[in-house]
């Protein structure tokens, strides 16, 4: 009897590979929120409109199906991704850990979802619990990224990560990796405000007698620039306290990143938030999460190895024939 799979090298680029499908769906996700289309199904889920294939009557709606079937695809590669774990890797195995909290987040960011639709926390909805699920929405979303980006290091051969015994380095990462979910966060309570009161001006509205989602649009930019300049110094320790070649490249490439992002949201805001500067931006931002967590994962590895050997993968024995 063949083992349904095998190939644990194909299980790490089946796992890349998933999280660069989660980017798009996330990607696609801000489309909805830019375009006003997250009641194009109206206060139906799963269905739309009552019909599970509705007529394609507004651009509206065939913009919110294309991201519910785009997230229902999802979160079948990460179950299957879940299930290829557990036939290729044994009990207790980090990248089965990876895989069962990639599958729980991804049910939750469904669930989340699905909440904005019912509770109608979409279209023209200004209220604070929709800027709130939005800020909740965010965050599960990049511990979801997180989640498969482990899973694919580990895949490849990434070691046991560690905070305990790493010194104050374990502190500061952990601390950089909640500043940058805060960022995050607050990120997607302002793109929600540029959507529902568009801008005109590139200045911030700070008056009293403004819509709090107007006042609340300074707080994202002076987050991320104070978090740059934390993720830059929390680099140059990594560099110094974990000097091998993989984990100063990785920490070279978030500072980088960190910079680009801080730079595009500048164009952002001078731009007046066009759709696709909205795309730029928040693309930016993911990869600096991904960079951020595998620089993390690297620097607090228990067995830091540059070229892992096969036997990092262990494959359970074939069983025999019936």
């Amino acid at each position: 009897m063949t083992p349904l799979f095998r190939s644990t090298s194909g299980f790490a680029r089946y796992a890349w590979g998933v999280l660069a499908f989660n980017v798009a769906v996330v990607l696609w996700g801000a489309v909805v929120r830019a375009t006003n289309s997250g009641a194009g199904c109206g206060r139906h889920w799963p269905a739309c409109n009552g019909d599970v294939m509705p007529e394609l009557a507004s651009n509206e709606l065939l913009i919110e199906l294309t991201h519910r079937a785009t997230s229902g695809i999802a979160l079948l590669l990460v179950v299957v991704m879940m299930a290829w774990a557990w036939r290729a890797f044994p009990a207790g195995h980090r990248v089965r850990r990876g895989a069962a909290l990639s599958t729980g987040l991804i049910f939750v960011e469904a669930l989340l979802g699905a909440g904005l639709v019912l509770f109608e926390l979409v279209a023209g909805d200004k209220s604070a619990f929709r800027a709130f699920s939005m800020a909740a929405h965010l965050a599960n979303t990049f511990l979801l990224l997180g989640a498969l980006t482990l899973t694919g290091w580990w895949a490849s051969g990434g070691g046991e990560v560690r905070v305990r015994g790493r010194g104050p380095l374990g502190a500061v990462l952990l601390t950089a990796v909640g500043a940058t979910i805060l960022v995050g966060a607050t990120g997607a309570v302002t793109a929600l405000g540029d959507t529902l009161f568009p801008k005109t001006t590139v200045g911030f509205e700070l008056s009293p007698t403004a819509h709090f989602l107007e006042r609340l649009r300074i707080v994202h930019p002076l987050l991320a620039i104070g978090t740059s300049v934390y993720i830059t110094v929390v680099a140059w320790m990594v560099r110094r306290a974990r000097p091998s070649p993989a984990t100063r490249r990785l920490a070279t490439v978030l500072t980088t990143l960190f910079a680009m992002q801080v730079a595009a949201g500048v164009i952002n805001i001078a731009l007046r938030v066009p759709l696709w500067m909205q795309l730029t931006h928040l693309f930016l931002a993911d990869c600096v999460w991904i960079a951020l967590v595998l620089t993390t994962a690297s620097a607090l590895q228990e067995h830091p190895a540059e070229a892992p050997s096969k036997s990092a993968y262990p494959v359970p024995p074939r069983p025999a024939a019936v």
